[in-house]
């Protein structure tokens, strides 16, 4: 899982942190799937592949697709490069300062889905 943290809690934001915890989750489930009933494996197994994948994924990849995430949350479909993105971007994580917004868009954009 991965999460996105901000340093403090009372003014707006420049930094982002990506918190992995993909080690620990793929280490219980790999343990649940030694001891699975035949039925379980197959669920077991695609888990397992979808933890290895993110946790191969780069920080700005994550970065990116939370980026695209939070957008969705607010329901914007517009153009990532635009100012209108950085806006919904804001509006999702209002702790988010400009520049940090900004820097956030530039991942997505670097990184297409």
């Amino acid at each position: 899982m991965i999460h996105m943290g901000f340093a403090g809690f009372t003014k707006k934001q420049d930094l982002v942190l990506v918190l992995r915890d993909s080690d620990l989750i793929t280490a219980a489930l790999r343990e649940a799937l030694d001891g699975a009933a035949e039925e379980e494996r197959p669920g077991l197994e695609r888990a397992v592949a979808l933890v290895e994948d993110i946790a191969g994924a780069s920080e700005g990849q994550l970065r990116a697709g939370w980026v695209r995430d939070r957008l969705a949350q607010v329901g914007f479909t517009g153009d990532i490069t635009s100012v209108a993105a950085v806006k919904a971007l804001r509006q999702a994580e209002p702790s988010l300062s400009l520049l940090a917004a900004v820097q956030l868009q530039k991942e997505a954009v670097a990184h297409p889905e």
